[in-house]
């Protein structure tokens, strides 16, 4: 795997302008976003009680190491006014490291490549569409091959809506 990729997702308020604002506040922490995907809208994964998300990912580059990247992954949703609640319950926004190149990362509070990559359909599609032939670390399997085998059934879809750099 070439590159470092997060995963926005919002579920709460207006979840395009908090996208925006997360994509605004990492810029702000030396990270420098080269490339987007669009924007997918997808069911609610875990809780089903809840309103869909949108999520997209971000190709970055960084000064950062894992571990610093995570707490400005971190600080990012705190400023946004994020609270965590219970696991897979409403968020003003989700932040989540992906892949940090070949990196991997085995800790009690960072795991990498993300361990939920290869069982969630509203993460695989935008990263198929960024960087299809791309290969896990791990799985050792393309992007688009871990989408073709994803067990995900919810429903996810690409938007017509679009950030720009």
């Amino acid at each position: 795997m070439k590159g470092i990729f997060l995963l926005l997702g919002s579920n709460l308020g207006d979840r395009m302008q908090n996208l925006q604002q997360a994509k605004e506040i990492l810029a702000a922490h030396e990270i420098n976003i080269s490339g987007l995907s669009a924007v997918y809208e997808s069911a609610p994964w875990g809780d089903e009680n809840q309103g869909w998300f949108l999520n997209m990912v971000l190709q970055i580059d960084t000064i950062h190491d894992p571990e610093s990247l995570l707490q400005c992954c971190l600080d990012t949703e705190k400023q946004m006014g994020r609270t965590r609640l219970k696991k897979w319950g409403e968020r003003i926004i989700d932040v989540d490291i992906l892949y940090y190149n070949d990196f991997i990362v085995e800790s009690p509070h960072l795991r990498i490549p993300h361990p939920g990559i290869a069982m969630r359909r509203f993460t695989l599609m935008p990263l198929a569409e960024l960087v299809p032939d791309e290969i896990h670390p791990v799985l050792k399997l393309p992007q688009k091959q871990l989408l073709e085998i994803c067990p995900d059934t919810l429903a996810c879809h690409k938007t017509d809506l679009y950030l720009h750099i």
